[in-house]
């Protein structure tokens, strides 16, 4: 397995740093963090750069917020100039490990993304005649720092840059304490609790890592179980087959090698069916010839239509940040079979 090295260099280069900060900013200008880092942004980087080549540079505090999209998610945002380290660490990563991503991984991914996802699933419902759909138990609350570093330092031989990632994984520890791992929900027992643990939702570094973990078991799937369809999005999965025994069986090897990584599939969300039946997939319902919005989806957005009014009211939003909510949701529906349903929203999106 070919490992890299020379890397520490490129990380914390003023060029590469610079790229980090002016794409970390990207439609953040106006936020109070982005503003206090750019009124002295030239000082603030060299400082940054100075403490990331002394080896004294440590990660500050995250602030915490809940979302439901469509369950409820704890998500953790870190400090601007941690953002900006974590863009600079994932630019240099970043095109190591794509040469290595199947084609098959569609999250987070340049030119992949969910409509590519939707399509490739699409054409694995009309080729094969049953499909095992899955995900995994708690996978970013769960996700094993030891583990995560060994899959990663396989691959990097930078020790500097294996201390920098060592203290992004474990500045993530603690964050989902009140959300136990996935091996304890198992049977793993009270051990494992003590382990550090958990992906901070919200850093890139977290979504990059992820696919990095993950891609042991793509690679896994497609080399070793064969299987002749494959789509994965984060920790959503769906295998494809003409024979429904193999499916099931695919799930035992699957499950073994997720234990391997202290993952677990989640029980009552793996399933066997028909490509006939359908298929749930990222908000959709997925058949051989359509495409629906799930009822689920259509919740969520009269629930957001009800907050964007709110807000409004409160004055608390601006006019372009509504048609923006509105036009990528619209976006998001439109390669589905929605006409009506757009044009209802339109209807009823008076402000």
């Amino acid at each position: 397995m070919k490992t890299y090295g020379n890397l520490w260099s490129q990380v914390v280069s003023w060029e590469n740093l610079f790229a980090a900060y002016q794409k970390c900013r990207r439609r953040k200008r106006s936020k109070p963090a982005a503003a206090a880092f750019d009124f002295q942004w030239e000082s603030n980087l060299l400082d940054l750069q100075r403490e990331l080549m002394a080896g004294t540079y440590a990660p500050g505090r995250y602030r915490h917020f809940w979302v439901r999209e469509p369950k409820l998610r704890k998500i953790s945002a870190a400090p601007f100039r941690d953002r900006v380290v974590h863009h600079a660490v994932v630019r240099v990563l970043e095109p190591i490990f794509e040469r290595r991503f199947i084609h098959d991984s569609y999250a987070c991914r340049v030119g992949k993304g969910t409509h590519r996802a939707l399509h490739r699933a699409q054409r694995f419902l009309r080729r094969y005649a049953y499909y095992l759909k899955t995900d995994i138990v708690r996978f970013y609350p769960s996700v094993d720092h030891e583990v995560m570093f060994a899959v990663l330092a396989q691959h990097i031989s930078d020790k500097p840059l294996l201390e920098l990632v060592a203290k992004v994984l474990a500045s993530g520890d603690g964050v989902f304490e009140d959300e136990p791992p996935a091996d304890i929900l198992a049977g793993g027992g009270a051990v494992s609790a003590h382990r550090p643990h958990g992906l901070p939702i919200g850093n890139l570094t977290s979504q990059f890592f992820a696919n990095v973990l993950l891609d042991q078991v793509d690679h896994f799937v497609k080399e070793e179980l064969r299987a002749p369809g494959y789509v994965r999005y984060a920790d959503d999965m769906v295998l494809f087959a003409g024979d429904k025994t193999a499916l099931w069986e695919w799930r035992d090897a699957m499950s073994d090698r997720l234990s391997g990584l202290r993952l677990h599939l989640h029980q009552h969300k793996t399933y066997v069916r028909r490509a006939t039946a359908g298929l749930k997939f990222l908000g959709f319902v997925l058949t051989r010839d359509t495409r629906r919005v799930q009822q689920s989806g259509l919740k969520r957005f009269n629930q957001r239509l009800r907050r964007l009014r709110w807000l409004k009211a409160q004055h608390l939003i601006r006019p372009q940040d509504i048609a923006r909510s509105f036009q990528a949701w619209l976006g998001h529906i439109e390669s589905a079979n929605s006409a009506g349903i757009r044009r209802a929203i339109w209807k009823r999106a008076w402000f």
